[in-house]
């Protein structure tokens, strides 16, 4: 029985990319590949980046924290030389340090404690079928499509101009990458230290026996899809893009017109609207990464959840909104503008982490009284 489970998910997976070659061309079916690769890589890796911050924030745990942080490591490493050796070709992910981005990150890293996810998260979760994901998702597809209506009013309150610090070479670039995650990771490890030495609950790591392997596998095989991602698409990662699209072409097919919105409105936006959703590299990438996760999560036999409450799933609800509200305003989520951001040497990447991070102590306080 598990043989053929195993072989229907591995039909239905080449059908699909398939499926999206013949409908939206060669670059699309490697897309949703890449994809598939993402969700099975998150799920069977459990690799959470919200999952990760609340260990910490919690426990002192500073796995999920120092897996990130070589994630981003190694995907700098892979990608800025790409990126200095064929600009316009391949583009990175740089935005300005705009007051929105600021108040956007935060919101943004309380709010995906309560969903349980961020964006990669919560489309990974969803495939791999829990309950919660399902009452996150439609709220931040229309989060996200008000908020990227939005945008252009909160990026006029003003900020900074982008500080892109690939301008100075990618050596000095990844450099500087590599010593804002080596510092990020020695805090980490101190704070964890001291907790233990004061008596609190620790991690496997703080206590002498290892770094559980799935962390560091999941970053490696990230890295490498994160690469693969940006050569074939031409722009890095994401996950905000596709599922605000898939908000707005739910409110266009109920009426609604982009006609005169100030982002929906305009170009390339305007034309995503128009064409097919697996013309949207976002789009069909994260339809590859929830096949993914679904073809992980059942690979050894069907999953099991178990039943959120209702205040959990009002709660997972509300914070969907404010995710996708919140991302438009801090130019992606965990993916785009955390791993794309520092990947890609902009600033606005370690502002946005430090900035949800202390989101998300405040998120995983009120997820503890939800809790309680």
């Amino acid at each position: 029985m598990r043989f053929l489970t195993r072989l229907l998910l591995l039909a239905g997976g080449l059908g699909g990319i398939f499926a999206v070659t013949l409908a939206a061309g060669l670059r699309q079916g490697l897309l949703a590949l890449l994809g598939i690769g993402f969700g099975a890589v998150l799920q069977g890796a459990r690799f959470g980046f919200t999952t990760g911050w609340r260990d910490y924030i919690e426990r002192r745990d500073p796995q999920g924290l120092w897996a990130q942080m070589l994630l981003l490591v190694l995907a700098a490493a892979f990608t800025l030389p790409l990126l200095a050796s064929h600009p316009g070709e391949l583009v990175g992910a740089v935005a300005p340090l705009t007051i929105s981005l600021v108040l956007g990150a935060f919101l943004f890293g309380a709010a995906m404690q309560l969903a349980d996810g961020c964006g990669s998260g919560t489309l990974y979760k969803a495939g791999g079928g829990a309950p919660i994901s399902f009452a996150v998702l439609p709220t931040f597809a229309f989060g996200s499509f008000l908020g990227a209506s939005h945008q252009p009013a909160w990026i006029a309150l003003g900020g900074l101009p982008p500080v892109d610090l690939l301008r100075y070479g990618w050596p000095v670039a990844l450099a500087i990458t590599v010593v804002g995650c080596g510092l990020v990771s020695w805090l980490a490890a101190r704070g964890a230290q001291r907790h233990r030495a004061a008596g609190g609950q620790t991690s496997t790591v703080t206590a002498g026996t290892g770094w559980s392997r799935r962390w560091w596998i999941g970053a490696l095989l990230l890295a490498a899809l994160y690469t693969a991602h940006l050569v074939v698409a031409g722009q890095p990662w994401g996950i905000v893009y596709g599922i605000g699209l898939w908000g707005a072409k739910l409110v266009s097919a109920l009426g609604w017109s982009p006609a005169g919105d100030p982002f929906w409105g305009t170009d390339p936006h305007a034309l995503r609207l128009a064409e097919p959703v697996l013309f949207d590299v976002t789009s069909v990438t994260n339809f590859g990464l929830i096949y993914g996760a679904l073809a992980a999560s059942r690979w050894n036999g069907p999953a099991d959840f178990r039943a959120p409450t209702a205040k959990r799933l009002l709660a997972g609800a509300v914070a969907g909104l404010v995710m996708g509200y919140s991302a438009r305003m801090a130019f992606g989520c965990n993916v785009g503008a955390f791993l794309g951001g520092i990947a890609s040497a902009s600033m606005h990447g370690w502002v946005w982490f430090a900035l949800a991070f202390v989101g998300s102590m405040v998120g995983v306080r009120l997820r503890q009284r939800l809790s309680a």
